[in-house]
């Protein structure tokens, strides 16, 4: 105890002038002995968080910009560093045509040696024009070397699409995407692939979720930003519903480790969201998340944005106050995973 209260106070000396929220979680980590630590909210006025820790001990983060104009990157060796961490502009709009307008929800992949991030983007005559794009780069250091664009992702269709990821199972890698289906009236629906490159997908592609229940078309027929856990023999897809307010949620898919990810008839979905506004905590709309690890890879980790209130003045998509949070993935009994309600600012240490 007489050292905790020494690292205590050298923790106070050393970062009195230094990041708060960082220094919080350093001394919650120190007193309680608790690991994982840090304090929520992880980064400010970051929406549709992606965090992806590399084998070179790096956390690279990247999020929707309130501007929607631009993408950033930037790196920490711990998640209670990426607040701080300086980041870095590695590619703005264009000023007319396409990947003009509405840059959103960038992801960071190493794959085969190079650097992706996958995006997507409206047109800058039609913000509403969105569409999937890819830039790669093969430096070792994502935030040096040149990235380069590397097009649109082609789909079955020319529609509306957004919110890309991918993942590998069984030797086998995949993408994760929202699209709208045409003449339907159903906003964007979450689909699935087999890829044959990191910058093309096999077709057909199949559709795994549609907002069919009541919990997930309480405002819009919304069904979009997936993320891929795969844990105890099992494949879990989680998904965003609804307006991007306090209403916003989060909605589970659940497929054996062994079936056909392709096959729609694999996955069973949750009968209820597994996330959602809690007032409590002062925290509302949580979604859009992804999943990272400690760095020894044994602590599951939920990334998501929240707002810190409920009422918004004017259209909730340009309400720049989206922030991201993190906190560890609990397991159930039965395998599944447990995520809880969205935790309270401030310094968080799993128990």
């Amino acid at each position: 105890m007489k050292l905790r209260a020494l690292a205590f106070i050298f923790v106070l000396l050393v970062h009195s002038m230094g990041n708060i929220s960082q220094t919080v979680a350093q001394v919650t980590s120190l007193v309680t002995g608790a690991d994982p630590a840090w304090s929520n909210p992880l980064v400010l006025q970051r929406a549709d968080p992606f965090v992806y820790l590399h084998t070179d001990g790096y956390y690279y983060f990247m999020g929707s910009v309130p501007e929607y104009d631009r993408l950033e990157l930037r790196r920490a060796k711990s998640l209670s560093g990426l607040g701080s961490a300086e980041p870095k502009t590695i590619w703005r709009k264009h000023a007319k045509g396409p990947m003009g307008n509405h840059i959103w929800a960038p992801e960071i992949h190493f794959i085969d040696g190079k650097w992706y991030v996958y995006f997507a983007a409206g047109n800058a005559e039609n913000k509403w024009h969105i569409r999937m794009y890819v830039l790669e780069n093969a430096s070792a250091n994502p935030l040096e070397g040149e990235w380069i664009e590397r097009g649109q992702i082609k789909t079955d269709w020319e529609s509306f699409s957004l919110d890309s990821t991918t993942f590998v199972h069984h030797g086998q890698r995949y993408l994760l995407w929202a699209q709208k289906q045409p003449n339907t009236p159903f906003n964007s629906d979450v689909y699935i692939a087999k890829m044959d490159t990191p910058l093309s997908i096999v077709r057909p592609q199949v559709m795994l979720a549609r907002t069919e229940a009541d919990w997930e078309t309480v405002k819009l027929k919304v069904a979009e930003g997936p993320a891929v856990l795969v844990r105890n023999d099992r494949v879990f897809i989680t998904y965003s519903v609804s307006r991007t307010d306090d209403t916003y949620r989060i909605g589970l898919l659940t497929a054996s480790a062994d079936a056909d990810l392709l096959d729609p008839k694999s996955w069973t979905k949750s009968p209820g969201p597994v996330m959602v506004s809690d007032p409590a905590a002062g925290q509302f709309g949580p979604g859009h998340n992804s999943f990272t690890t400690t760095p020894d890879g044994k602590t599951d980790i939920i990334v998501y944005h929240a707002r810190p209130y409920k009422e918004i003045k004017g259209e909730p998509l340009y309400d720049p106050n989206r922030h991201t949070r993190a906190q560890v993935v609990r397991w159930k009994a039965d395998g599944t995973p447990d995520f809880g309600t969205p935790v309270a600012d401030g310094a968080y240490a799993p128990k």
